[in-house]
């Protein structure tokens, strides 16, 4: 098969309008070569004419013939009319009597004036070209005189010099010429540059289909017909990061359905292994109790004792599940209020000897009052009290501190530490993931669950605020945790209307 090669765009456009300035300028230097020609001719005719007029006023003058065209023929000696024929016909009744001659005379039947017809009026003022009897071609003028008694036949015979002086000048043809190809040539350019885009926008089209990247948006012309290529290549680009955004979102979308799944997986296996040993343990002493009936009563009060301690376990596992499902999946739906930070720890503090939540660690606390924060009352108590319990069951130390380091236009930061023995550096990444624990059995023993601290991030994550953990040069655990200021609305909307 013979793959047609396609004309380019530039090609179909230039070669129509190149043929159309040829037939233009054809034509043009057609006509522009015929009126010279015809115009030179005429001068000629005008000027042999000038010759029979002098002649003719000479005779009028009653002057001497011969030597005027004597004169004639030397003054135009050496010059285009060197050569030229005169003969001067005098009417004598009804013939006519050649009475001077410059050169051959000029015959009768010279070209297409007849001199056999009788001489009248109306051969005066007639020229033209005609022929001799040995086929010489001339340019002739014939005038008669006012009174009729004359002719002034003059010829010139059509020679190379005639030739040169009818013929139009080689540098007008070069004038033309150059002036045609540099009219094709600037037709050329400027049809290039106006299908410049053209020849663009297929490489961007053949780069777009192939998967290439398309360089050239700085190379369209400044036109129309640029902007709208370049409009058409920035769409395309626009359209192409939108769809590799929307891939972007999709993936980070299905990798977030992805991970959730597997954190719910993970989080029901966790479940399911820390309610198997507290329920193994319930069951364990039940059937011990209900296989013997004889069991004195001391041990039956120490199973039951161990009993209640797994219940309360459980319990609290549960309750701790509960508020992690509340955070992760009801955030939006938790009410926030103003909380005034001062009045919730010191509640806290005052609440610790009742409940013995430090154990033996003393708690101290430096919030100013008025430190109001954005949040939920409840959350923020149990996210606090989570932290002094962790510390008190983990860090080993003697005290807890908690206080505010620094504030910014929409923050307030926060410092919670101990002076406790800190975990190793390899723990600190994984203390905020689900059921870790940096001393299994320990834990196990003390009635942890490995949820305290995960629900203490998610509960300052849903109140739009950022924690981190680190372990203190000087010993013990440091968490760092911000929480948004409380704007008033109304105080807000006056300040605007100030402004």
């Amino acid at each position: 098969m013979v793959l047609k090669r396609k004309i380019s765009f530039l090609w179909q456009l230039f070669l129509p309008i190149a043929i159309g300035l040829c037939v233009v300028f054809g034509a043009i230097i057609w006509y522009q070569y015929k009126r010279e020609a015809d115009y030179r001719t005429e001068m000629l005719n005008e000027e042999l004419a000038l010759i029979d007029n002098r002649v003719i006023a000479a005779y009028e003058r009653n002057a001497n013939l011969r030597p005027f065209i004597s004169f004639i023929q030397q003054f135009f000696e050496g010059s285009k009319f060197d050569g030229v024929r005169i003969s001067v016909y005098q009417r004598q009744g009804y013939t006519e009597r050649l009475v001077y001659s410059l050169g051959l005379p000029i015959p009768y039947d010279l070209g297409e004036i007849n001199f056999e017809k009788r001489i009248t009026d109306e051969d005066a003022g007639d020229y033209g070209l005609g022929t001799d009897t040995e086929e010489q071609t001339y340019f002739y003028s014939s005038t008669g005189s006012a009174d009729g008694k004359i002719v002034v036949r003059t010829a010139m015979p059509y020679n190379e010099r005639i030739h040169d002086e009818l013929d139009i000048d080689s540098t007008v043809w070069i004038v033309m010429a150059v002036s045609f190809l540099v009219t094709l040539l600037v037709t050329y350019f400027s049809l290039r540059r106006l299908t410049r885009s053209v020849t663009l926008l297929k490489d961007f089209a053949y780069r777009a289909t192939s998967g290439g990247y398309f360089t050239g948006l700085d190379k369209f012309p400044s036109n129309e017909l640029g902007d709208i290529s370049r409009e058409i290549v920035t769409l395309y680009r626009q359209r192409g990061t939108a769809i590799e955004a929307i891939k972007k979102e999709r993936k980070v979308a299905i990798h977030a359905i992805e991970e959730k799944a597997r954190v719910t997986r993970q989080m029901t296996q966790n479940i399911n292994h820390e309610i198997k040993t507290p329920v193994g343990i319930i069951r364990g002493y039940l059937e011990s109790i209900l296989t013997d009936p004889d069991m004195d009563e001391g041990t039956r009060k120490r199973f039951l004792e161990r009993m209640l301690e797994n219940v309360e376990r459980l319990s609290t596992l549960l309750n701790d599940v509960s508020t992690m499902t509340r955070l992760e999946n009801g955030s939006d739906k938790i009410a926030v209020e103003m909380v005034d930070m001062h009045d919730l720890v010191y509640q806290i503090d005052n609440d610790i000897p009742a409940n013995n939540l430090a154990g033996d660690m003393s708690f101290s606390f430096d919030v100013p009052i008025g430190c109001c924060v954005t949040g939920n009352y409840s959350l923020i108590y149990g996210m606090v009290c989570g932290l002094i319990r962790n510390s008190a069951m983990h860090s080993g130390g003697t005290s807890i501190n908690l206080r505010l380091i620094s504030e910014s236009d929409r923050y307030y930061v926060f410092s919670f530490y101990d002076d406790g023995t800190g975990v190793g550096e390899e723990h600190i990444p994984h203390l905020f993931e689900r059921f870790y624990r940096v001393d299994t059995g320990r834990s196990r023993k003390m009635g942890g669950t490995g949820l305290g601290l995960p629900i203490v991030k998610s509960t300052v994550t849903s109140m739009g605020g950022t924690i981190s953990v680190h372990n203190r040069s000087t010993g013990g655990l440091e968490f760092i945790f911000t929480l948004p200021k409380y704007v008033d609305e109304n105080e807000f909307i006056d300040n605007e209307e100030e402004k």
